[in-house]
């Protein structure tokens, strides 16, 4: 049972791990690194394997750090079967064709900047395109249905709940005797759209993430109530109300959300614009796959009602209409991608209103260190968007309970019935991996921090320190941002 982590190591981004078992090669995951430009670079390395000599690649669930590279691995000579569950295959597709857009469209930016200051070389090429993508999506196999165990050469695969995002799965994977779980991403236990995640079986080694690792999220009521009086707060103002938002799980959340605190008078109507066309687009994804919701939703849905419009939403598809909206007069909320502020028209809303102290700006998103969203929750007094340098201004609120990540009770909980695996920590910042191996130990676990790009041995290597083996004592700080290498 031999594992080697080709993104997520020591990061939280990039998701990808190479497992050699039962004498099959298999990629669990193939994510797009996110964040600063040295984690983006990433993405244009080797991947550090033989594309063709893989038995299968298994998708978890369908966000972009997790699905993003997979128009890359086809584009470099993968034709074998990509397995998931159905409704990962449906928003892959959204998440895939819109990575594929963006990038030409910055390609042809770039290109157009390069050749006026005559550097025409220097504009970098997309990672893939629409071909690329639809190569890969003819590769999808969505078989993989929760509790059923699929044979991938070799290999018993079994997907149980996960309950982070619509069809999101963690897996059973056993072979030999030997029973490994690879969790992808796990889901707050009664914070989403999704029911909990399903306990897990016992296991022999756990692959597990640790985003939230070192932080209890706030109870829902809480979150709500904090969600509350900053929109109040903020409409009081007068001025616009930007809420960045992936479009996947974490938009759905928000426009039910909004929809129930205007319906209950807790936050007076004011016009919403949906500036997001991705999310739009799965969110009927949503619909297609009701009965994978929470009672309510799912109950919602079969009636013909929909949780996930409030009274006053106003969906925003063309680029044109997006641009009027920084004409539009008095207070109103804008819901645009993406999460992290990274890309996507959020930029655009940021470089019209950040500059103005009646603005506030709403983060519910994780932020990655460096990421444009990071630099402005840590207080800088400028950021660069667009090509201009754009004075924080802004009221900015950060609400964390709407996390679609497990925190640490939910990752102890999860882990609780496995046993007593050997645990190896992925998808998470170095020093909150590091502070929650002793935690681990007080209940008789042992836990390390997954190296970068080398092959361990899931059931005997690893120091019980928690140190990655590469990464000397001392420095676990000094290398996040690169994921160990």
């Amino acid at each position: 049972m031999h594992l080697r982590s080709l993104g997520a190591a020591l990061t939280v981004t990039g998701s990808a791990h190479l497992l050699r078992m039962g004498g099959e090669e298999v990629l669990i995951d193939c994510g797009l690194f996110q964040g600063d430009e040295a984690l983006e670079a990433r993405n244009r390395e080797d991947f550090g394997l033989g594309p063709r000599d893989l038995a299968a690649v298994i998708l978890t669930h369908a966000h972009l750090d997790h699905v993003g590279r997979l128009p890359l691995l086809v584009r470099r000579g993968y034709r074998g079967p990509v397995f998931c569950t159905p409704p990962t295959a449906v928003l892959a597709e959204t998440v895939l064709l819109d990575s594929a857009r963006l990038q030409v469209e910055a390609y042809r930016q770039d290109l157009r900047r390069a050749r006026r200051e005559g550097k025409e070389p220097e504009a970098r090429e997309p990672l893939y395109d629409e071909d690329d993508v639809h190569r890969a999506l003819a590769l999808l196999r969505p078989v993989l249905r929760f509790g059923e165990t699929v044979q991938v050469g070799s290999l018993r695969v079994t997907p149980h709940r996960a309950g982070h995002i619509l069809g999101s799965a963690y897996l059973l994977i056993e072979a030999g005797g030997e029973r490994l779980i690879m969790t992808g991403d796990l889901g707050h236990r009664a914070g989403g759209l999704q029911p909990d995640f399903t306990p897990p079986p016992p296991a022999d080694a756990v692959v597990i993430e640790t985003t939230y690792a070192g932080h209890v999220h706030r109870p829902r009521p809480a979150t709500l109530a904090e969600f509350a009086g900053a929109l109040r707060q903020s409409i009081r103002a007068g001025g616009k109300i930007l809420i960045p938002s992936f479009a996947i799980e974490r938009a759905q959340v928000i426009l039910h959300t909004l929809r129930e605190l205007m319906e209950s008078g807790e936050v007076p109507r004011v016009p919403i614009f949906l500036d997001s066309p991705m999310a739009t687009r799965a969110t009927r994804a949503y619909f297609q796959f009701a009965e994978e919701l929470i009672p309510p939703l799912r109950d919602a849905l079969q009636r013909g009602e929909d949780p996930f419009r409030p009274s006053t939403l106003h969906v925003v598809l063309t680029g044109d209409e997006s641009r009027r909206l920084g004409r539009y007069d008095g207070p109103a909320i804008i819901l645009a991608g993406n999460g992290m502020m990274t890309g996507g028209r959020i930029q655009h809303h940021l470089r019209h209103h950040l500059w103005k102290p009646a603005t506030s700006l709403v983060v519910v998103s994780y932020q990655s260190p460096g990421s444009l969203g990071g630099r402005i929750v840590t207080a800088a007094p400028t950021v660069p968007l667009l090509g201009e340098d754009v004075p924080v201004r802004a009221h900015v609120y950060t609400i964390g309970g709407f996390s679609a990540h497990a925190d640490r009770d939910d990752l102890l909980a999860f882990l609780n019935p496995t046993g007593t695996p050997r645990v190896w920590l992925v998808h998470g910042e170095p020093h909150v991996m590091k502070a929650f191996v002793p935690v681990l130990a007080e209940r008789g676990l042992t836990g390390t921090l997954m190296p970068g790009g080398e092959e361990v041995d899931l059931l005997t290597t690893g120091e019980r320190g928690g140190y990655p083996l590469e990464l000397p004592r001392g420095e676990e700080g000094t290398r996040k941002s690169a994921g160990g290498e």
